[in-house]
């Protein structure tokens, strides 16, 4: 199989107030990470802040599945890489693998939809063709 590119999304470090009661940094922060890994995700595909502002569209996330592989602790340094798994005419499917920027080892994977659409209407919309065109340049056999 045929993977697509993957796009360097997020670079960061576990700060000791992102720990929790059990000495590893809490769950939420991996979230944290992995959201902002998809912003960057959206705006280098052509889904900018200024794109929503100025449309009135936006990105409503619909399915997410996060494997939580290894703990991470105050010091550790992260890295995520997003690569798309699907799109459609109004939604796309990526997958975000974290790792450790020391050892290159698998932290934690997110799989998440999310469907692009009109905020006032509360529906989808399908993808202007510039996005369209930007999430087909990183699928295989595009």
């Amino acid at each position: 199989m045929i993977e697509s590119q993957s796009i360097p999304t997020y670079i960061g470090v576990v700060y000791p107030d992102q720990v929790d009661h059990m000495g590893h940094m809490n769950v939420r922060h991996y979230v944290g990470m992995f959201d902002q890994a998809t912003w960057v995700f959206f705006a280098r595909m052509g889904i900018t802040g200024r794109y929503m502002r100025e449309t009135g569209v936006g990105m409503a996330a619909v399915a997410e599945h996060i494997e939580y592989k290894r703990e991470l602790f105050p010091g550790d340094t992260v890295s995520v890489r997003t690569e798309l798994i699907k799109v459609t005419n109004s939604s796309c499917q990526f997958k975000h693998t974290m790792t450790g920027e020391e050892d290159g080892e698998v932290m934690a994977t997110a799989e998440l939809t999310g469907v692009h659409m009109d905020r006032s209407a509360h529906k989808s919309l399908a993808f202007p063709r510039e996005v369209r065109s930007a999430f087909e340049a990183i699928l295989p056999n595009a």
